[in-house]
């Protein structure tokens, strides 16, 4: 009874924000869990510059409705699904990921709600729970299920850590140099190869 968990953006796909700062040469909203570990600062600080340039959610949308998974995503997914079921655990939102779900084959995601006012400016977040990656695989592993994880970022470390197998994936040098004990991997096939070594030898 294996489940792989997965962070979404800088795993599977690509990293949201920073393609949205590319597109609109803002290079502040560059910043993501890579860089800023507090995330409710994070994300006040994206809402805070979009109000400054008045930049709707259609606009990011937009960008968004231009992009694909990361090459190798979608076969990387097939392979995991032979040996376990796949759930992404992401930080993301809903309104960005839809168009991501459908070209991945809609695998099952728990993430978070943005809140938009008449003006369909972004005015906040709803937050699914503190914690909410960590949280997510104890609940799994409490239905006797074995948890395998991937994540790049600050905000993946606990789900990481909490996991039976945790291992970071294309994480910048920083985050692999303060968590050593986590091991890291920049390939899908190396993944899936730790990934299913470490669910099926049990």
């Amino acid at each position: 009874m294996n489940i792989v968990c997965l962070d979404l953006e800088g795993v599977l796909i690509p990293e949201v924000w920073v393609e949205f700062a590319k597109a609109t040469g803002i290079s502040e909203l560059s910043a993501t869990t890579r860089d800023i570990a507090d995330y409710d600062v994070l994300m006040q600080q994206r809402i805070g510059i979009l109000r400054q340039h008045q930049l709707t959610i259609d606009r990011i949308q937009s960008v968004i409705a231009e992009l694909s998974p990361l090459p190798g995503a979608n076969d990387f997914l097939n392979e995991l699904r032979e040996y376990a079921q796949v759930i992404i655990l992401s930080d993301t939102f809903y309104e960005f990921a839809q168009p991501f779900m459908r070209q991945l084959g809609f695998p099952t995601l728990l993430c978070h709600r943005l809140t938009v006012d008449h003006h369909n400016m972004i005015t906040g977040y709803q937050f699914r729970q503190e914690d909410p990656k960590r949280k997510a695989v104890l609940a799994l592993q409490s239905l006797n299920y074995r948890i395998a994880a991937a994540g790049d970022s600050y905000n993946d470390i606990t789900m990481l850590e909490q996991a039976d197998i945790g291992v970071l994936f294309n994480a910048p040098s920083y985050i692999k140099e303060e968590y050593p004990h986590l091991k890291s991997v920049a390939d899908y096939d190396v993944l899936n190869g730790v990934l299913k070594d470490g669910l099926l030898s049990e």
